[in-house]
């Protein structure tokens, strides 16, 4: 698994062995980012993800926090409630040198620790089938992780919807294999 744009195009990605970590694909994770450059999400023409606060949460190996730091993102906090995932991560994070634009957080995206500042940008990949991301979202909004305005990226199996939670709107919605990629918005 690799980096697949930006400053770290084509740089290897640390994945733990076992069942445990299903990593976002390459091709998954590319059109997402094409999908959050490409659109006036970030307001005024900008890309979404250029000087983006991102939050990955259910990061396991990091992937998708770490390919928004390559594609121009400010800071990344990798959240995860499992050891093994969070061992990936620092090791990911050190080999790419993102160490002072990274956090490492062992947490769950259920019951969250409040953040030291809101994040624009929340990037999430919980287990397919577990009907985990619209609690997620919600748990994440109140504890204050999700800025106005941030937009919201949930990856599930090809056949989960994701509903929409209160105060959000819905902004697109692809299917890519056995993945579904919901984006969205949380009100200004």
């Amino acid at each position: 698994m690799r980096i697949v744009a930006g400053t770290h195009k084509g740089r290897r990605i640390d994945v733990p062995a076992g069942h445990g970590v299903r990593p976002t694909s390459d091709r998954v994770r590319e059109s997402l980012f094409n999908i959050l450059e490409h659109r006036d999400w970030g307001g005024g023409g900008r890309s979404a993800v250029l000087d983006a606060i991102v939050l990955d949460a259910f990061c396991g190996t990091g992937a998708l926090g770490l390919e928004a730091l390559s594609r121009g993102a400010a800071h990344a906090t990798l959240m995860d409630n499992s050891r093994d995932a969070l061992a990936a991560c620092r090791t990911n994070v050190a080999v790419l040198g993102e160490n002072a634009h990274c956090d490492i957080l062992h947490g769950d995206a259920l019951n969250p620790i409040r953040p030291r500042t809101p994040c624009t940008m929340v990037l999430m990949d919980p287990p397919y089938r577990s009907a985990l991301a619209a609690p997620a979202i919600a748990a994440l909004d109140a504890a204050g992780w999700i800025a106005a305005g941030a937009v919201c990226v949930v990856e599930t199996g090809a056949k989960e919807d994701v509903e929409t939670p209160q105060g959000f709107e819905l902004l697109d919605a692809r299917k890519y294999g056995a993945a579904r990629v919901t984006f969205m918005r949380k009100a200004a």
